[in-house]
């Protein structure tokens, strides 16, 4: 890319501001009963979004070039693999001692 891209004060105010009420949005869902497995789906997936916007338009990765987009994405994948290969051992773990 040949030069860098300076983002307007009110559109940093516009992510901050929704970035504010995705904050809030969080926060009152804690107050609202959601059945136990997905009351943190839903509170990840908001945290997720919050994150993509930070990571898009706070550090400019919306307009930076492909490669370090690809390199982002890759590196949330290789953290989900491994994340999920440290939960298939501890979830299907035999306990060693069984509980009384």
């Amino acid at each position: 890319m040949s030069g860098h891209h300076i983002s307007s004060a009110k559109f940093l105010w516009g992510v901050a501001i929704s970035l504010f009420i995705l904050t809030f949005l969080t926060v009152g869902v804690a107050y609202i009963h959601i059945p136990e497995p997905w009351n943190v789906v839903v509170k990840i997936s908001i945290a997720a979004v919050k994150a993509v916007i930070v990571a898009a338009f706070f550090m400019n990765l919306w307009w930076d070039s492909k490669f370090n987009v690809m390199l982002f994405i890759m590196s949330i994948l290789f953290f989900v693999l491994l994340v999920g290969i440290t939960l298939l051992d501890t979830l299907y773990r035999v306990d060693p001692v069984p509980s009384f």
